[in-house]
């Protein structure tokens, strides 16, 4: 467990910032971003939650959380530095249990019969937009990987994370009696 005492360090203060391992790096770094959009959508998980979403989801996107900062650490760790500097990283059971999650989820909600739009309850609406940052921190992470290597399981953490989120965004919705703003085509 982290001990911080002190907030601020004065360290950054040239723009750079130090990862897990020690290394300096700029604050403007591919890296950087990607981890910094993970902190971005762990936030607004955070604003999610302070709508007092259904029971169900709060016990599912607790977990995610730190999940989240599972993933932080992972990616605050170059590769090259992980046998020296192990930290938390998410793994293939933390997929797997997205998975669970989104396939209760669904096949209580049944088919999706339209495309929707981001809406409804005001707690599904603030899914809807976690799930728009976690699909801009997967690109970030796909852009991260033709440059250097990263955890295993980060994309695919993110890209199933992002599915999870979409499905608890209507099943908020249904929990709460209020429906789903489909899309009308012809407008």
């Amino acid at each position: 467990m982290a001990k911080i005492t002190k907030i601020y360090t004065r360290t950054g203060d040239d723009g750079s910032t130090a990862l897990g391992a020690g290394r300096r790096v700029p604050k403007s770094s591919p890296r950087v971003a990607a981890y910094g959009t993970v902190d971005e959508l762990n936030s607004q998980i955070g604003v999610a939650l302070a709508h007092r979403l259904h029971p169900e989801l709060v016990k599912v996107l607790t977990v995610v959380q730190n999940e989240l900062f599972h993933l932080g650490a992972d990616l605050c760790i170059l590769e090259e530095d992980k046998k020296r500097s192990p930290g938390p990283k998410v793994e293939q059971r933390h997929i797997d249990a997205l998975e669970v999650v989104l396939d209760r989820m669904t096949a209580e909600l049944g088919p999706l019969e339209n495309f929707i739009l981001p809406g409804g309850g005001a707690g599904a609406a603030h899914l809807h937009l976690a799930r728009t940052i976690c699909r801009r921190a997967e690109r970030q992470l796909v852009a991260l990987t033709a440059e250097e290597p990263i955890g295993e399981h980060a994309v695919r953490y993110l890209n199933r994370l992002s599915d999870a989120l979409f499905v608890m965004a209507r099943y908020e919705n249904k929990q709460r009696g209020r429906q789903d703003v489909y899309w009308d085509s012809r407008a």
